[in-house]
């Protein structure tokens, strides 16, 4: 072969990879663009769909605080955990086939990259309850923390892993497994979220021996922040977000 001709050769095989790359580039673009609509299940149990992605948070069995919901069952292409406990990590045979994380670390799934951060779930380092993961991702360009079954004080670490969100979801109900209203409001000084869904709250779905208090302590700790309460669903873009200062949403319940 002429050296003409070797080198149309690597300028069209530079030119045909750089192609891939742009597509490459192009559709990753796509998945994280568009809307991200987070559903409410109950409790701290969220399904997330955006960006080509049905991500299910913290599936429960229908017991003690959650006793009056319908246990999730929404079909789902990933499984987040924040522990074994049964109301935030109960799995039916309909998610045998479906993929889960339940431990801490980095992990990249269909393009997706999620960050589990180990936290204690409880006032204890952990000795009565164990570890409570929170889950970090970005789905259709928006930036997700959900705090789990957080009950311990952010460390700085925590705050480097975690970043700052563009959602929030924070447990505000108390109990000994996770934050109370004040504990809850300490978390989003720190992590300084656009928006905060509050979570692991007392509802009508508990029975008698609940020991978590309502949303509403949460909110009256947090006058001056604007709240918007609506259905169980929300939809949101990275447009929409605040561009300054913070909002809080209380998603519904279904029973």
């Amino acid at each position: 072969m002429k050296r003409r001709q070797l080198l149309q050769y690597a300028s069209a095989s530079f030119i045909g990879t750089l192609g891939l790359g742009l597509v490459s580039s192009y559709q990753t673009l796509q998945a994280q663009s568009g809307s991200l609509t987070i559903t409410s299940l109950g409790h701290t149990a969220f399904l997330f769909t955006g960006g080509g992605q049905r991500i299910l948070v913290n599936p429960f069995k229908a017991a003690g605080c959650t006793a009056g919901y319908a246990e999730p069952t929404a079909s789902a292409d990933l499984i987040l955990l924040s522990s074994r406990l049964f109301d935030e990590g109960f799995l039916t045979n309909q998610y045998a086939n479906t993929q889960v994380l339940e431990n801490p670390g980095d992990y990249t799934i269909n393009g997706l990259t999620v960050r589990g951060v180990s936290m204690p779930h409880d006032r204890l380092g952990g000795r009565r309850f164990g570890t409570n993961n929170a889950w970090v991702w970005s789905q259709a360009g928006v930036k997700v923390v959900h705090l789990g079954g957080a009950a311990a004080p952010l460390s700085l670490e925590h705050k480097i892993l975690l970043g700052r969100p563009d959602i929030l979801l924070v447990p505000v109900g108390g109990g000994p497994k996770a934050y109370t209203p004040e504990e809850a409001a300490e978390a989003i000084r720190e992590l300084t979220p656009k928006v905060v869904i509050p979570t692991h709250y007392r509802t009508e779905a508990a029975d008698a021996n609940c020991d978590l208090v309502g949303v509403g302590d949460f909110i009256s700790l947090m006058s001056g922040t604007p709240v918007t309460q609506g259905d169980n669903t929300l939809s949101i873009s990275a447009d929409s977000l605040p561009s300054s200062g913070m909002r809080i949403e209380v998603l519904g319940y279904a029973f």
